[in-house]
């Protein structure tokens, strides 16, 4: 088969290195890509976002099946052009991606059909949001209404971080037309947990369980992200909190969108907040985390294309999983997120991916004179397996002292509170 996957970070990089295990594979390509994927694949000069010309060249191509990473295509409707040309595709069309497209959409889906989140309002008007932040109280979460790669949430412990939020967001509009509605949310407190599954309409199959490390600093500081670091299994989640999560999230999501009248086919992924009342939903996604997709994917033993294409016809699927951990560590740019260097030299590679039980997957990274260099924000993640979080941790450290380039950053806590608590209980 002629596979493509869409997309140029470290997730379809994770997605690509296991796709390449697969029996059926004859062909990769990945659009756009990066200096990683093209050891796997073959790199496409095109844009996620440029739909069309993806569709064209699938045709051209007589790609047999494809697969979007990023959320942007597909909230742009990359899914209903495929499937006009009857091409097939993974994900969701463009009127299920709503659910991450739009914020405001997601929380009115959410409490129209009892799906448990935190109390909110909308505002598209920038006094009557001030006014309402007073009233509220802090703390308190802002959001931009639309798509912000990670960045479109501002957690604010005082009015002075919440009115300036909304004042970047409405009046300066620092995230352009996906901060011209918001939503203020009720600040949640407990430990978060990424829930994802594969659904086909009534169908749905769950991936391992995943903790992603949002904020850019040690604990837990500093602005919101991309994601700087994941792990699986997240040991919060046991049987009884998957039950609820299964029961009050995922089933009353498939309910309310058979409701609705709306077909989801694709991974949708839960962000959630393990209260002391139950799972709440921060936010849903219409596609694999980034970093979550790196170490889950690590998880999944088989044939991995197999199964998603079962799947997609309708078939039972049932993942087999590797017992140990998988951890995931980000190496970012200087000045990521706001304005992230690029052009830096990229020193200790070979070495890095010659670790036992590692795995290097490139994002923000490009290839010159034989050389790899940064081109992002998010540069590289180093990911190992371990019996336990605790050595798949040690390993993902030990091998980051390899790497260097300038201006590297990275959190140095990934895992640690989960470490406080008991493996696999």
């Amino acid at each position: 088969m002629k596979v493509l996957v869409v997309g140029n970070g470290g997730r379809e990089h994770a997605i690509l290195w296991k796709l390449a295990q697969s029996r059926l594979v004859k062909e990769l390509y990945c659009a756009r890509g990066n200096a990683g994927t093209l050891k796997l694949a073959n790199n496409i000069p095109i844009e996620p976002t440029d739909i069309r010309t993806l569709a064209d060249f699938a045709q051209r191509e007589g790609i047999d099946f494809t697969l979007v990473g990023p959320e942007a295509p597909l909230v742009a409707g990359i899914v209903d052009e495929f499937e006009k040309r009857g091409l097939k595709i993974f994900g969701p069309a463009k009127r299920a991606a709503l659910l991450e497209g739009s914020k405001a959409f997601a929380k009115d889906f959410m409490q129209k059909h009892g799906i448990p989140t935190a109390e909110f309002q909308v505002f598209e008007d920038l006094q009557k949001a001030k006014s309402f932040v007073r009233d509220f109280g802090v703390p308190l979460v802002v959001k931009a209404d639309g798509l912000a790669s990670g960045k479109g949430v501002f957690v604010c412990k005082t009015y002075e971080e919440a009115f300036q939020a909304l004042d970047n967001l409405m009046a300066k509009k620092s995230l352009g037309q996906a901060g011209t509605k918001v939503v203020i949310e009720e600040f949640l407190e407990g430990e978060e947990a990424s829930y994802i599954v594969m659904l086909n309409g009534d169908q749905y199959v769950p991936m391992p369980t995943s903790q992603d490390h949002k904020r850019l600093l040690d604990g837990d500081r500093g602005p919101n992200t991309g994601g700087m670091g994941a792990y699986s299994p997240n040991p919060f989640v046991d049987d009884a909190v998957e039950s609820a999560i299964k029961e009050e999230v995922i089933e009353r999501l498939i309910k309310g969108l058979k409701e609705e009248g709306i077909h989801y086919m694709g991974f949708l992924y839960a962000g959630l907040m393990l209260t002391s009342r139950g799972p709440k939903v921060l936010e849903f996604n219409v596609r694999l985390g980034d970093p979550e997709a790196q170490p889950i994917l690590m998880r999944i033993e088989g044939d991995f294309l197999e199964s998603l294409l079962d799947f997609y016809h309708g078939r039972d699927v049932t993942l087999k999983l590797d017992e140990r951990a998988s951890l995931c560590v980000v190496l970012a740019s200087r000045g990521y997120p706001e304005k992230p260097e690029d052009n830096k030299e990229i020193r200790g590679l070979e070495g890095a991916e010659s670790m036992k039980d590692v795995v290097v997957f490139h994002a923000g990274t490009q290839l010159k004179d034989g050389k790899v260099f940064t081109s992002g924000g998010r540069v590289l993640n180093i990911c190992a397996w371990g019996k336990d979080l605790a050595e798949a941790r040690d390993r993902v450290y030990g091998t980051i002292e390899r790497i260097s380039f300038e201006g590297m950053h990275y959190r140095k806590d990934i895992a640690i509170r989960a470490l406080t608590k008991p493996f696999g209980s």
